[in-house]
């Protein structure tokens, strides 16, 4: 065997490495299912909003409603995270988020569907948001353990990516077709395979928790915020993360730009976001098939992701604007998948869910906050403007963090 033949086997062998647990590739394949119908509902939401209210700030209003409580309660959400039974938690988080996409579709079918039950939806998500979010992520180093999480982080946004590609563009066809309605619906029925899968498994190492030990110790949400800033390392990651949440949450920024700037509609929306998701999946198995990853290397990956955003921004036609998008895609996950195994590698396995929840807090908690700065700029400067705002935050957060990437 030659050395290249090692070094191949080698980089298959990080990609597949969680997929060799059972648990893990059927919560692999729910989770495509499950996000694919979220993002198919996200594109849904965003444009109905714009259309009905034809305001931009609107989009902010409903970001604030759909992250605004992760900024909020995330501390805690990650204590209860730490305490808790991950998979027990996830089966009752999954089953609420399906009933609100249910009661959207019987609201959109009805014709009785308004702005303040969109509204009222996306807080009750977040809600159950602010606590899903990080016991999935920790939920996967139960299923994989310490060794694999390198390799399940990556193939996470593996899933995360495909899901970019079939929900929007199965949320665009939609949107062209029947409407709305159909995606609220699509997404109430994705839920059923996770939660399927979490009812027919247990994870392998989860937490044996007895009752008393369940209710967060007092401080306990404190100690992890201590915890998480007490870094150099990790204070630059989650300066990163939060930069890096106005690009993955583009609900805001792109129906603008491909409205008003590239002159298209909920098709071309649908096309910018899948093109985003097809670019992410080779930059989400790069992840995978990578080693313990650096800061030098995290920092490179925000630089240059930040001038892909840049690129979009300025693109003068749709066939350019879909092509920088692919990139955008591929150089965003992988960054963002790096610096998330670099944080859950590097931090204490007790402290993993109250630093998972400070990650969700820096990266979604804070888009309602610089959500309304970027919709001021659309609003009052352009959308071209308003889309470039990611990229030059992401470039100042991976210059301030400079010295302490070093490694």
């Amino acid at each position: 065997m030659t050395a290249e033949d090692i070094r191949r086997d080698t980089v298959f062998s990080r990609i597949g490495g969680a997929l060799r647990g059972r648990d893990f590739r059927w919560w692999f394949a729910g989770q495509i299912t499950s996000a694919s119908g979220v993002m198919a509902q996200g594109v849904a939401l965003s444009w109905w909003m714009l259309q009905k209210t034809g305001d931009a700030v609107w989009l902010s209003v409903l970001t604030f409603c759909t992250m605004g409580p992760t900024l909020v309660a995330g501390a805690w959400a990650g204590a209860v995270v730490d305490r808790a039974d991950r998979r027990r938690l996830l089966i009752a988080t999954q089953s609420v988020l399906m009933g609100v996409a249910a009661a959207l579709t019987v609201l959109a079918a009805t014709g009785t569907l308004a702005v303040w039950n969109v509204l009222a939806a996306s807080l009750v998500s977040g809600c159950v948001m602010a606590i899903d979010s990080p016991a999935r992520q920790v939920y996967v180093v139960d299923l994989v353990g310490a060794d694999g999480v390198a390799s399940a982080v990556g193939l996470w946004e593996v899933a995360i990516n495909a899901s970019r590609v079939v929900g929007p563009g199965l949320g665009g066809a939609l949107l062209a077709g029947p409407g709305a309605t159909a995606c609220f619906g699509v997404n109430a029925g994705s839920y059923l395979a996770p939660l399927i899968v979490l009812l027919r498994m247990k994870a392998r190492s989860a937490p044996r928790v007895s009752r008393a030990e369940r209710k967060p110790a007092r401080g306990a949400a404190r100690d992890g915020v201590r915890y998480g800033f007490g870094s150099p390392v990790m204070r630059a990651l989650l300066l990163m993360s939060a930069a890096s949440g106005l690009i993955f949450s583009m609900g805001v920024s792109l129906p603008p730009l491909v409205q008003r700037a590239l002159h298209q509609g909920g098709g071309g929306y649908g096309a910018m976001m899948a093109a985003f998701g097809i670019g992410g999946l080779p930059g989400a198995l790069l992840a995978a098939a990578q080693p313990e990853p650096t800061g030098r290397r995290v920092r490179l990956l925000a630089l240059v992701t930040a001038a892909a955003v840049v690129g979009i921004a300025i693109s003068p036609t749709m066939p350019i604007a879909v092509a920088a998008m692919g990139i955008l895609g591929l150089t965003s996950i992988w960054f963002i998948a790096s610096a998330n195994t670099l944080v859950q590698l590097r931090c204490a396995p007790d402290m993993r869910g109250r630093v998972m929840s400070l990650w969700g807090v820096a990266m979604t908690g804070t888009a309602p906050i610089t959500g309304f700065g970027v919709a001021a700029v659309i609003q009052y400067v352009g959308p071209r403007e308003g889309f470039s705002v990611a990229g030059i935050a992401l470039g100042a957060a991976a210059v301030v963090g400079w010295r302490a990437l070093r490694a």
